[in-house]
């Protein structure tokens, strides 16, 4: 004997093709709402990368150097190079963050000339890159293998500036 009717579970009237589809409508539901699909609650905010301060250094860096050279013309041939050290740190800092350069050039608020004599201007600028090659070590410790190269070279060339400028 074939069936060729509906099969009930009961006399309301549901099969069970029915509830097997609500039962399905209900756990797709329930997984969607757990998946945050479903939520109106926006994504957290993400962390600033931890090379940010480094890119504001480096380029508060150039600014400097940018400044003194045009304070100390005298100084211009040798400090421009290191000026372009601190453009490219930028650089190559913007790319591995993926956050672009500042379309204002290298010169920030903290790019003010150096007051005084060529030796003055040279013993600030010296003072400045000390201050920069440490948080250039520290953050070279605290980076990912992936990382650190880049800034282990950024710390030996701050290292390498603090001489020149003697």
């Amino acid at each position: 004997m074939v069936l060729t009717g509906p099969v009930r579970m009961s006399d309301s009237g549901h099969t069970r093709r029915r509830i097997l589809t609500a039962t399905g409508a209900i756990m797709a539901g329930a997984t969607l709402a757990g998946c945050g699909l479903l939520d109106d609650e926006p994504d957290p905010v993400p962390a600033p990368d931890p090379l940010e301060p480094l890119l504001a250094e480096a380029l508060s860096l150039a600014g400097a150097f940018d400044a003194a050279i045009l304070a100390q013309a005298a100084l211009a041939e040798r400090l421009t190079p290191l000026a372009e050290d601190h453009r490219a740190h930028a650089a190559e800092l913007a790319k591995v963050i993926g956050k672009p350069l500042p379309s204002g050039g290298a010169a920030g608020p903290s790019a003010a000339a150096p007051p005084g004599s060529a030796a003055e201007t040279l013993t600030a600028l010296r003072t400045a890159e000390q201050a920069a090659q440490k948080t250039a070590v520290a953050a070279c410790v605290a980076a990912p293998a992936e990382r650190a190269a880049l800034l282990g070279s950024i710390a030996a060339c701050r290292a390498i500036h603090v001489l020149a400028l003697r």
